[in-house]
């Protein structure tokens, strides 16, 4: 199989390398170059005609939709991922005709999806009744992709804990840390811990608002507004030290390190 072209734009460095160690533990990307913002990005893509670009959506200038649009109206044969922090714009990513739409943290099981979708995406645009330059949108893909991005919009604002016997309502907002355990999921508040019906993390992530709640460890999912102390671990990692009363210590994996060093100022 060969690998896809990739260029990778952001206009934060730490995000760029992030999705670019991602894209190496997925396989199958050779990241060919870099862009920190709209400019950039269009004389990058001219010039090396990747198969992929992976694109911001905020970024000053030129925003990520403009950058698409331009590519459009040249009719590039590069295929377009956006990456971004915010959901609200997903539509507009199907009018650009994107290939998938991923949300800031990247999950590596979508990215890996998106890489699928890409290659089927390229396979079709090179058969040979195919017209040249077109990126015709396929409906089953795009009835997918409203499906994903409507999952992670289906948030709530209270989750049921069940503690003992019973089941409580709890604000979003309240919750400390949730964490894989042996029992299931538990979820510690300030004053509660007990366990969640969700059947995974990622299930209960998609219910939470992303801005706030890190998926800092494959085991353990934060709010970031509850973090009391950060403790320098080996190899240049984290402990975040929670305001529970226990005040737990959780790992932060080497991917979650760099987001965290970026938001932070660390």
């Amino acid at each position: 199989m060969v690998d896809l072209r990739a260029v990778l734009v952001d206009d934060e460095q730490l995000a760029r390398d992030e999705l670019s160690y991602l894209l190496g533990q997925v396989g199958g990307v050779d990241v060919i170059g870099q862009a920190g913002n709209g400019v950039e990005a269009l004389a990058a893509i001219d010039r090396l005609k990747p198969d992929v670009v992976f694109l911001d959506v905020q970024m000053p200038g030129l925003t990520g939709f403009e950058v698409a649009r331009r590519m459009l109206s040249t009719r590039s044969r590069s295929h377009i991922i956006f990456v971004t922090a915010y959901d609200q714009h997903a539509i507009e990513a199907f009018e650009v005709n994107a290939v998938d739409y991923l949300l800031k943290p990247v999950d590596p099981a979508r990215l890996e999806m998106a890489m699928d979708r890409a290659r089927r995406r390229i396979a079709t645009d090179r058969q040979p009744d195919q017209v040249a330059g077109g990126q015709g949108v396929n409906q089953a893909e795009l009835e997918k992709l409203i499906e994903l991005v409507s999952q992670r919009q289906s948030r709530r604002e209270r989750l049921a804990i069940k503690v003992g016997e019973r089941f409580l309502l709890v604000q979003a907002e309240e919750i400390i840390y949730a964490s894989l355990a042996d029992e299931g999921i538990t979820v510690v508040t300030g004053q509660l811990r007990g366990t969640s019906n969700y059947r995974s993390l990622d299930e209960l992530q998609d219910r939470l608002d992303p801005s706030v709640f890190w998926r800092v460890h494959r085991s353990h999912l934060v709010n970031i507004n509850k973090i009391k102390e950060i403790v320098p671990w080996f190899s240049r990692n984290f402990l975040l030290r929670m305001k529970d009363d226990k005040s737990t210590e959780i790992p932060v994996s080497r991917t979650q390190t760099r987001r965290l060093r970026e938001y932070l100022k660390l």
